[in-house]
């Protein structure tokens, strides 16, 4: 199943970008990336952004303080030797941040991370090591609920019609388009790659291309935005404090 994401939904996924004009980030495990390096070079050659998600989808708010510093930093450093860039953001594996990520990821020099679910637009998490910029999303732009179904990894959902699940995520949609939202949605390969799957969603990128008023970027430029509006005083986002 997972060698379906790198040699067959990749391509086709990249095949997508490339007929809209799109520039998007992929979060990649680093044992992933070690092992289909070829995957990440195909996202690299067409300009894609290709950021950190553990190594081995390891859940950090399940480990000691030395393990999620380990794995962090090896799966920073395996990540950086496939696609040859320092990975500036970062997406907690199942979106399971610990109370102690968002300093380890500053003090590793990541500048922005996507695992929280705290607005519907960036905000701020305020550490003892500074802030860290949070871009959102939640598990209702998420494909892992409609389509994943694996015995050998654990979940057994009950599989929705791409319809039914683009429906969703139309719907997710036009809320943030009306009211000036950040719409991220998570599209795992293997699993939205599929052929039935990804036509669907290739006809509903269109879609949302011709509405018109739709910035698709990758992260790293969206944080960039975001950092220039509350530098020039455009835009004051929440700050949430971290407990620790």
């Amino acid at each position: 199943m997972l060698r379906y994401g790198p040699d067959v939904a990749v391509p086709r996924i990249l095949d997508t970008y490339r007929h809209y004009g799109i520039k998007q980030t992929f979060f990649v495990p680093a044992w992933c990336a070690e092992r289909y390096p070829y995957a990440v070079e195909a996202m690299m050659r067409d300009g894609h952004e290709v950021l950190a998600h553990g190594y081995l989808h390891e859940h950090p708010n399940e480990l000691s303080d030395e393990q999620e510093e380990y794995w962090l930093t090896r799966s920073l450093s395996a990540l950086q030797a496939v696609s040859g860039e320092k990975p500036a953001g970062w997406r907690a594996p199942l979106y399971n941040f610990s109370h102690r990520s968002a300093q380890l990821l500053l003090d590793a020099g990541i500048a922005y991370d996507a695992s929280l679910m705290g607005d519907d637009v960036p905000y701020l998490l305020e550490t003892a090591r500074g802030q860290l910029l949070e871009l959102p999303s939640h598990w209702g732009m998420d494909d892992w609920p409609p389509f994943m179904h694996s015995i050998d990894l654990g979940f057994q959902m009950p599989i929705q019609s791409p319809a039914q699940a683009w429906e969703n995520w139309w719907d997710e949609f036009e809320a943030m388009w009306e009211f000036g939202g950040l719409w991220v949605p998570v599209w795992h390969p293997f699993l939205s790659g599929r052929l039935a799957r990804w036509r669907y969603t290739h006809a509903m990128i269109g879609r949302m291309i011709d509405k018109g008023g739709v910035w698709f970027a990758p992260m790293r430029d969206i944080a960039a935005h975001v950092r220039r509006c509350i530098a020039e005083g455009r835009w004051t986002p929440r700050i949430d404090p971290m407990i620790t």
